[in-house]
């Protein structure tokens, strides 16, 4: 290990109060190579709780609350002054789309390494990067930006992301369908002609944290929806990462009646007939050296076997005929869709184990 990956870095969270956000403060906080160099927690803070110094984390998020002080954090009032007086190396941003589109080119200007959380900087494609509307499209700050984004899934492009000023941690859906499919169509195994189709379905954590009318409990209880048909953000990284066209695969999400956690369900034809043999060594050739990634063989991951970790579990059943195939992908939308993979970028700039601070 280099002097360099040995040295201690000052980690900051933009936008701690969601659901993502506060796992991303239990990881860091918690995180063995950042011991006793506690991150900053920045957002909004109204004049009330600055003559108070900030807001306890403990109020926020009453979960973080434990005997090592970690309640008792403060998220302060935001500026790129305060994290720069702070001596802050790395921003995390786990703030809605729009506001990352504005803090980034802020962020890089100062020479603070990024890692977005949100969907600004994921899409390469502009057709792709359509359905945000964003209003900066185009311009000469975030063609720049777009072209300094690495897609954050080490699993795909961790020697780029070793390097990488700015990180876009890919979205919880897309996470679990291209883990899913990347290795099958690596080795040009799948029929994609055939059309491929990824049905997914993920508790209700995933729409995020601000109240709206379908992630009600009257709604969302004891139910199961489809939604975004066609329309969904996470299609275009599908595309993008899967080298497919937008025809090749349909995604429908669903909306599960549980807090957490995503499970994919994946039918593809293959271009010659396969047997259970060859795909599970497809998989594992494909993922050695991915401590992230469980592969489970012709046995189907759960998601009660992968909610609350880092991991994302596959596994697989062929058809008879050996054309066929069903792959399971599961995963935790707010850590190895979100906050984990986030740190597990993390690791991978500093030059650290991936895995550390994740199992």
């Amino acid at each position: 290990m280099s002097e360099s990956n040995k040295a201690t870095i000052k980690t900051a969270v933009v936008g701690v109060t969601g659901y993502a956000g506060a796992e991303l403060a239990r990881l860091l906080v918690r995180h063995p190579r950042l011991a006793g160099n506690v991150p900053v927690f920045a957002g909004r803070v109204d004049e009330r709780d600055q003559a108070r110094g900030g807001v306890p984390l403990g109020e926020i998020h009453p979960q973080l609350v434990d005997s090592h002080g970690t309640g008792s954090l403060r998220v302060q009032p935001f500026s790129w002054d305060l994290l720069e007086d702070l001596g802050v190396d790395v921003v995390f941003l786990a703030t809605p789309h729009e506001m990352s589109r504005e803090s980034v080119p802020a962020a890089r200007k100062r020479g603070f390494r990024v890692i977005d959380l949100s969907g600004a900087w994921r899409l390469e494609e502009s057709s792709n990067r359509a359905v945000y509307g964003f209003e900066d499209e185009g311009s000469v700050d975030a063609l720049t930006m777009q072209a300094q984004a690495v897609y954050g899934m080490p699993e795909l492009h961790r020697d780029r992301i070793r390097t990488a000023s700015l990180v876009a941690n890919p979205g919880c859906y897309a996470t679990s369908v291209i883990l899913a499919l990347k290795p099958l169509l690596a080795a040009g195994l799948v029929d994609v002609e055939h059309g491929i189709i990824a049905d997914a379905k993920s508790g209700v954590s995933g729409s995020g944290k601000a109240p709206v009318a379908k992630t009600h409990y009257m709604y969302a209880a004891d139910n199961l929806s489809a939604y975004g048909l066609f329309t969904h953000r996470h299609t275009g990284e599908l595309v993008e990462q899967l080298g497919v066209g937008a025809e090749d695969i349909t995604f429908t999400p669903h909306l599960l009646p549980i807090p957490r956690g995503i499970l994919s369900t994946i039918y593809v034809r293959f271009k010659t007939a396969q047997t259970s043999a060859s795909v599970e060594a497809c998989y594992r050739e494909f993922y050695k050296g991915s401590p992230m990634v469980r592969l489970f063989g012709t046995t189907l991951p759960q998601i009660q076997y992968s909610v609350r970790t880092n991991y994302a579990d596959i596994g697989f059943n062929v058809a008879k005929d050996g054309h066929r195939a069903i792959v399971v992908s599961c995963l935790d939308n707010l850590l190895k869709g979100a906050a984990g993979q986030a740190v597990q970028n993390l690791n991978v700039m500093q030059g650290w184990g991936e895995a550390e601070g994740l199992e």
